[in-house]
């Protein structure tokens, strides 16, 4: 593939729902534009940008593949860098990476399915990061597809700047053309993607002067002088209402419709000079930073002539392909065999070969402009976020933003001899998915790994034993109790012992009552009147009630929140030791906290539940099921509510999972650690009784 310049490139995401359609479409783009010739299939397997071998098991996609193709434009030849993302929830990081890599979208939309969770999602990525977009409606051969209703939903939903650019023309329940809306032209296809001029139907024209009004009135707004062409019953030229659509576009005022079907290749023509025509290239764009020199924001245009400069958007780390780095280029020419200086870590990489990914396939180039995406492999210290430049220019741009991961499991290696192996792997997973993270839980004896969702987990798990040959045990975590005393207790604590020579002699007479300060461990003081207990051994005691909190008598957990007083005991002018006092403690502890009313406090978390107002009931019942106290609902941007709720962490526990259940996959949550509280006698029996079984297992 030959080097393009920067007003010659477009990158542009695919977005939408799970089974949208979105790896068709790209696929389809693939073979018209003759990257293939052979159309390939999800349920077959086959398609360039599903390589992966838990996506063609599954027959979803499960990260974001980048295939550039080649049009012919009207203007020239176009390099378009589409990027194939997965619509299930749980693989949202590699979404927000690519989105953060693009120009503008195309969100997909099932006609059949309608307007779907993930449609709202796209829709939402698109706002927050300000891309032009279009919707492209899928499965138009379904004759239960209903355009026109799906055009009022869309209207409904995301508000008039939707626009259908088409519409369809229909014969004997088949979809066989559609009218042009802008050139007011009926199109019938011929041989898959191409058409030919045809008469626009009767039944079509009253929704088409519907559609021409709406568009008409979105191109008067763009400039006075149309609005005054407008009021004065002027027609306005092709060519007025194409430049004023295309800066609607670029400016998000409109989103076009679009439609097609996969199955029968047809519409994608049209998807291609619509994309050409109205969607920016890099050239039209800026990309934001900060000068890592001053501190102060920088703004950088995509320009050839400027030092160069770009930033990692993705990272790929398979065993079989080797590591990449995907790059966008944002200023000058990045060109192989040369060197740059990471901004982030302060150091100098070598660039050996460049290329140009298509699905798994590296193909090399000589340079990359600016706008343009490529990759780079085996760099040392570059990560995924990571800033390219000169280092007398250094500019750090915005790292893609990567949605925080909350659900989690405890994880082993099946094999303890692969433990090492593992970590390892899980290291090099972890570079390629930025919503993956484990962390270590030394008080539980755990390692636990987080992740979006459940589903992600138990990919994760089988690409381990696909790539690594290592396998995972994910399962249910061990929450961090604590252990506390709710009433008073005196008892003496003597430990003695004589076997030949100096013996061991210890004796404390201690009480024991709550602090109710759940943040400390104990308090220690000491009441000893007339030297009974030498001054001496006082930390030796002290270090007895210490190590006695780390695992507590009820069930193994740490205390927290006990006041323990040195009251009186005795000593052995020869026998006595350190070691005895800090024994005599610890026996002193263990039946002082079991005559105190012990209790288990549970962890209580802080949630966050974003949801639409019509979930709310629902939500609320069932976080009430889960013991779990709503503390306010407020009204969100969007038809969303935020319900605010504690509920003890152990029935956060894969949470994910059920509110997408309920919810359809358009609820989300957030959570933090709050406090402790004391848990109900139901569950604290059945806490003590586990650990009780994990003590019999152990010995």
């Amino acid at each position: 593939m030959k080097v393009y310049d920067t007003g010659s490139i477009r990158n542009v995401v695919l977005l939408g729902h799970g089974s949208a359609g979105k790896t068709t479409v790209a696929e389809c783009l693939c073979y018209v534009t003759k990257v293939t010739n052979r159309l390939g299939s999800v349920d077959e397997g086959n398609t360039v940008s599903d390589f992966d071998k838990e996506e063609k098991k599954r027959k979803f996609s499960i990260s974001t593949s980048l295939l550039p193709i080649e049009y012919k434009g009207e203007d020239g030849d176009l390099k378009i860098n589409i990027l194939d993302t997965p619509g299930y929830f749980d693989f949202v990081g590699e979404v927000e990476e690519a989105v953060s890599a693009a120009d503008a979208a195309i969100i997909v939309v099932n006609g059949k399915a309608g307007i779907e969770p993930g449609t709202v999602k796209a829709w939402e990525l698109c706002e927050e990061n300000h891309l032009p977009r279009l919707f492209f409606v899928t499965n138009m051969d379904d004759d239960k597809a209903s355009f026109r209703q799906l055009v009022l939903d869309l209207e409904k939903r995301f508000g008039k700047s939707v626009a259908p650019f088409q519409l369809p023309i229909r014969e004997n329940e088949k979809f066989v053309g559609f009218v042009n809306v802008v050139k007011m032209a009926g199109r019938r296809f011929t041989n898959l993607n191409e058409y030919e001029a045809c008469p626009i139907p009767d039944y079509v024209e009253k929704h088409l002067n519907i559609a021409r009004s709406s568009l008409l009135e979105a191109v008067a707004e763009s400039s006075e002088e149309l609005m005054e062409k407008y009021f004065a019953g002027e027609e306005f030229t092709t060519e007025e209402i194409q430049s004023a659509l295309r800066e609607n576009v670029k400016q998000c005022n409109i989103a076009p419709i679009l439609m097609g079907s996969g199955i029968h290749v047809q519409g994608f023509n049209v998807l291609l000079q619509i994309i050409d025509k109205y969607f920016p290239s890099p050239k039209e764009l800026e990309a934001i930073g900060v000068d890592a020199s001053t501190g102060e924001h920088f703004t950088a245009h995509y320009n050839d002539e400027a030092t160069i400069s770009g930033r990692v958007w993705k990272t790929i780390a398979d065993p079989f392909l080797g590591k990449y780095s995907l790059f966008k280029i944002c200023t000058g020419v990045l060109k192989a065999n040369s060197e740059v200086y990471n901004v982030n870590k302060e150091a100098t990489e070598k660039i050996g070969k460049l290329y140009i990914l298509r699905g798994n396939t590296p193909i090399e180039v000589p340079e990359l402009k600016s706008g343009d995406l490529g990759a780079v492999a085996k760099l040392s210290i570059t990560e995924t976020g990571d800033s390219i430049a000169v280092r007398n220019a250094p500019i750090i741009y915005h790292a893609p933003k990567i949605s925080t991961p909350y659900t989690y499991m405890a994880y082993s290696a099946e094999n303890k001899a692969d433990e090492d192996k593992l970590s390892t792997a899980l290291q090099r997973m972890m570079e390629e998915d930025r919503t993956l993270k484990v962390k270590a839980d030394p008080e539980n004896r755990q390692s636990l790994l987080y992740g979006i969702g459940e589903q992600q987990l138990e990919v994760l798990a089988a690409r381990l034993k696909d790539r690594y040959n290592v396998s995972l045990i994910l399962t249910k975590p061990k929450f961090a109790y604590r252990e506390t005393i709710k009433k008073t207790a005196k008892v003496q604590g003597k430990y003695k012992k004589q076997s030949g020579g100096h013996g061991q002699y210890g004796d404390v007479v201690m009480e024991f009552s709550p602090s109710f300060d759940y943040d400390q461990a104990y308090t220690f003081k000491e009441q000893v009147f007339g030297g009974a207990v030498p001054k001496n051994y006082f930390p030796a005691v002290e270090k007895g009630i210490q190590e006695s909190c780390k695992k507590g008598p009820l069930a193994g957990y740490p205390v927290v929140g006990v006041q323990a007083v040195l009251l009186d005991g005795s000593y052995h002018p020869v026998d006595s030791s350190e070691q005895a006092f800090k024994t005599a403690a610890s026996m002193a502890f263990k039946d002082g906290f079991m005559q105190a009313n012990p209790v288990l406090l549970e962890p209580i978390a802080r949630l966050t539940v974003n949801v639409p107002d019509s979930y709310t009931g629902d939500i609320m019942g069932d976080l009430t099921k889960r013991r779990g106290r709503i503390l306010g609902m407020n009204a969100v941007h969007g038809g969303k509510q935020l319900i605010e709720a504690e509920l003890p962490m152990s029935n956060l526990y894969l949470y994910n999972t059920d509110l997408r259940s309920m919810t359809g996959g358009s609820g989300s949550f957030s959570f933090e650690f709050d406090r402790y509280e004391q848990a109900p006698g139901d569950i604290q029996n059945i806490v003590i009784q586990e650990a009780k079984d994990r003590a019999a297992t152990e010995e």
